[in-house]
């Protein structure tokens, strides 16, 4: 059989495509941290940011990262790209690895890419005053918890630049493993986020209902120069004039009575006080009547009360009072004059424009600017890449062993059921409801059940009641949403959570306080009980 030969324009352009599968296979930047960060990476000199940034080893690995070193400070550091990063040419994929070693109570991880800066910017001078194209990554702080996602895109019509949020983002993960964070930008004015290589959101540029506000602004808005007419009546429901006070309406009439009809219970001890001294209780051998006033002993419950209706003084029990009316006041009536709620006439947006794709800003540095009251933070295997391969391809290699190794270790250290801490059924239960708390109808609840879940996994002992908590959030939720109802959800208070708005509840909270002072003495003194001391 002959042999046949290999036309040359065909083995050039097996050449051409290897060659082009080479170089599509790297990444537009890469850093590993693998050597020191000091001059690669520029620290900011501004004065603010004092934190120290130190390069480290990740807990538990030989692998190095770029760590916030400190709590409670700010952090700024920036990397000048060698090439910028353009967004006109088709995919662009943004991936970074970051370890809370310490927990993240309050406190940024994000990153900030950064767009061409004026002339004559510094590296050394980056603060958050630098102008960026996008910032993309965890924060996290009282009520906030999200992946942030934010693009600053540059209005054709006012040159102005405007901060455009994606909606309902992703929420941060709460364990101390490393997490790798994507963002795949497309050319079909999409994008995709996503954690540990599970897409968490995806959205549409060009969408109001995915960025707030929006890229493209309304046709029309309120006419700012339009005012409410003087005579304009927004009043749906008036008081009735015609209306009079019946002549045997009572406003002084008291809503509670004493029930005449009551009669004291047999058996009740009229002479035995509620509450007697301890009869074994004993005063203090350290006790100084002129330093610590005379010793009472501590109060107990009456035995002698406990088998009988009740001691002290009997008091006829209070009842509401059928004369009682309240103030009067007229009825409603639909008013005649009423011309609905005002709003200004719509005009046409001089700021309006159309937009066929997002006009982005190239990429020429990475920075690191955040502010933070957790040390051990740690950065690592920050990528761009024009494909999705690739940064799929890096996580397998960089990220997914030392997750694998963490998570084993995790299974080791944790605590059996009942220690305390929380159970291997009871996390896999919180991971299932911070999934929920992502679900985007859920958006305006999204704090309050963020809170509750937060509470449980802070605070063991109070889990289960604090779930019960979260259903009923839930189902509350869900309730409103299948039939209907204008009224928001009300706040469930989980278990032992204290507040602090009215008098009597502080008055409350400062005598537990004193209790709580009283039993750490007594523990102090060797357990035994502290007598009461007269006050003041």
């Amino acid at each position: 059989m002959r042999g046949s030969r290999i036309k040359p324009q065909l083995v050039l352009a097996l050449i051409c495509a290897l060659v082009f599968q080479i170089y599509a296979s790297d990444p537009l930047f890469y850093e590993s941290f693998d050597e020191n960060f000091e001059g690669r990476w520029i620290v900011s000199e501004k004065e603010d940011y004092k934190g120290a940034w130190k390069h480290a080893k990740s807990d538990g690995h030989d692998d190095h990262g770029l760590l916030v070193s400190e709590p409670a400070k700010k952090y700024a550091i920036v990397k000048e790209l060698d090439q910028p990063v353009s967004f006109k040419d088709g995919t662009v994929v943004l991936q970074y690895e970051v370890r809370l070693q310490n927990g993240l109570e309050c406190g940024g991880a994000y990153l900030k890419y950064l767009r061409p800066q004026e002339a004559g910017w510094v590296a050394k001078e980056f603060d958050n005053e630098s102008p960026y194209t996008i910032m993309f990554g965890p924060d996290k702080c009282g009520s906030t918890n999200k992946v942030h996602f934010i693009l600053k895109h540059k209005n054709p019509k006012t040159g102005d630049f405007v901060e455009h949020h994606l909606k309902f983002p992703p929420s941060v993960p709460f364990d101390k493993l490393t997490h790798v964070y994507t963002a795949v930008i497309t050319p079909d004015n999409h994008l995709h986020i996503l954690i540990d290589g599970e897409e968490k959101k995806k959205a549409n540029f060009l969408s109001s209902e995915d960025f707030e506000p929006p890229l493209i602004p309304p046709k029309t808005i309120p006419d700012p120069e339009d005012k409410k007419p003087e005579d304009w009546d927004e009043r749906a429901k008036i008081p009735d004039p015609e209306a009079t006070k019946p002549e045997d309406w009572d406003e002084d009439a008291p809503m509670e009575i004493e029930d005449e009809d009551a009669v004291k219970p047999e058996g009740w001890l009229d002479d035995e006080p509620e509450e007697i001294d301890d009869p074994e209780a004993t005063k203090p051998e350290d006790w100084d009547d002129e330093e610590d006033g005379e010793w009472e002993a501590p109060k107990i419950d009456n035995p002698k009360c406990e088998e009988a209706p009740g001691c002290g003084e009997w008091k006829r029990p209070m009842k509401r009072n059928p004369a009682y009316k309240g103030k009067w006041s007229a009825p409603m009536i639909d008013n005649p004059a009423y011309k609905g709620i005002w709003k200004p006439r719509d005009i046409p947006n001089p700021e309006y424009f159309e937009l066929e794709k997002p006009n982005y800003e190239p990429i020429e540095a990475i920075g690191i600017e955040i502010w933070t009251m957790q040390d051990g933070i740690l950065f690592d295997n920050i990528l761009i890449a024009d494909d999705e391969k690739v940064a799929a391809s890096y996580r397998e290699t960089t990220w997914k062993p030392k997750y694998d190794v963490e998570k084993e270790k995790e299974k080791v250290d944790e605590p059996a059921p009942g220690s305390g801490a929380l159970a291997g059924v009871q996390k896999k239960v919180f991971e299932l409801l911070y999934k929920i708390a992502d679900i985007p109808f859920l958006e305006a609840y999204k704090i309050k059940i963020l809170d509750l879940i937060e509470k449980a996994e802070t605070q063991p002992n109070l889990t289960l009641g604090i779930l019960g908590s979260v259903v009923v959030v839930l189902f509350t939720i869900l309730f409103r949403l299948l039939f209907g109802g204008k009224k928001p959800v009300a706040p469930v208070t989980p278990p032992a959570a204290p507040t602090e708005t009215k008098s009597a509840e502080k008055d409350t909270t400062e005598e537990k306080e004193e209790e709580e002072e009283e039993k750490e003495e007594d523990k102090a003194d060797g357990g035994a009980q502290r007598p009461r001391r007269r006050r003041a």
